[in-house]
């Protein structure tokens, strides 16, 4: 199933242009995708078809990332801002989330102001893990590089952190959406590495996360480590942790099929 592309900017004062992909009949429910730092929504599309039958499913490109607008000005809460503007656009806000890293904060904190958020699957969501290595991780993206040929932009792609168990075949179609070329006739990757130059909103309220969760944690991540699931399990009133083995940050690129087996359970109380 090929997913539908859609740009559109809000009537809000300096809204940048976004850009989404969707998948399903739009009468159905919604579950939106939220990417983590430095990636795209087309890192949804091994898995978005399998939940198209239950829903309208929509996978955002945050701002500075895909093929949304890159902007000038850097905002701390941006991205927060951008879900609210794809909420607005949709015309609704008793959604349903599905995060990875960086996407899972956006969508803790939406929840934390919206009761209306209907549920929350996490992907390995940030919590317990060392500064450096927070801090590895956040520099590798930083370090962009460009390149002469496209094709050396996809052999040259990786996952960061990296992961040991990512399918070539589903690496490279993922490189092949996160390459864009630069105004100097080189490639480089979809993101715009300024972002993480910037810090975060403060954290949210988890008492005020109404909605069930689930915390979908690598068995491998040392991002999402086990004290730091259980920790952010305690906060929240109605959430659980489950296991991928094989996996580290990246499960559902690591094992795609497991995360399904984990993700569809969960979603169908929503559809």
């Amino acid at each position: 199933m090929q997913p539908r592309s859609e740009n559109f900017r809000s009537q809000r004062a300096g809204a940048p242009e976004l850009h989404f992909l969707s998948w399903g009949d739009t009468a159905l429910p919604k579950l939106v995708l939220l990417h983590g730092g430095g990636s795209n929504a087309h890192w949804w599309d091994h898995l978005a078809p399998s939940f198209a039958n239950d829903f309208h499913v929509i996978a955002l490109d945050f701002r500075g990332h895909g093929a949304s607008e890159y902007p000038e000005q850097l905002v701390v809460g941006a991205f927060n801002e951008d879900v609210e503007l794809l909420l607005e656009h949709l015309g609704c806000r008793d959604v349903v989330f599905v995060g990875h890293s960086m996407g899972c904060h956006i969508a803790v904190d939406h929840a934390s102001r919206h009761p209306g958020t209907r549920g929350l699957a996490l992907i390995d969501i940030a919590r317990g893990s060392t500064r450096n290595a927070r801090r590895r991780s956040r520099l590798a993206l930083r370090m962009r590089g460009s390149y002469a040929r496209r094709e050396d932009a996809i052999d040259r792609f990786q996952f960061l952190p990296e992961t040991a168990h990512a399918d070539e075949s589903l690496r490279v179609a993922i490189a092949e959406h996160s390459i864009v070329k630069t105004e100097d006739d080189r490639y480089t990757y979809a993101f715009d590495p300024r972002w993480f130059t910037i810090g975060s909103k403060p954290p949210p309220d988890l008492t005020k996360v109404e909605c069930p969760v689930l915390i979908l944690r690598g068995a491998q991540s040392a991002i999402l480590t086990d004290e730091g699931a259980r920790d952010l399990t305690a906060g929240l009133s109605n959430a659980r942790i489950e296991v991928v083995e094989d996996a580290g940050h990246h499960v559902h690129i690591d094992q795609p099929e497991a995360t399904l087996g984990h993700l569809l359970p969960f979603l169908k109380q929503f559809a």
